[in-house]
């Protein structure tokens, strides 16, 4: 009889412990995943000014060519 008590009340613990575990398991999941989506729009906003400045850098150089251009034509009609 003791032994049966002793044995469902070893069984009930585990249960108990490996639910705690795995709960544990969870969270720990839930903070890395918020660690990666943290980086990955770090690493989204990084990109995206880059973008920014590269698309800064071309329209600049567009402009420049507009202006080399519009100097010619005004040279050409002189």
């Amino acid at each position: 009889m003791k032994r049966i008590a002793a044995l469902i009340l070893l069984a009930a613990a585990s249960v108990a412990w490996s639910t705690q575990a795995l709960a544990q398991r969870e969270n720990r999941s839930i903070g890395e995943n918020s660690r990666e989506a943290h980086r990955a729009a770090k690493q989204q906003q990084k990109t995206n000014r880059r973008n920014v400045r590269q698309q800064r850098k071309a329209m600049k150089r567009y402009q420049k060519q507009q202006r080399k251009a519009a100097r010619q034509q005004q040279r050409r009609y002189k």
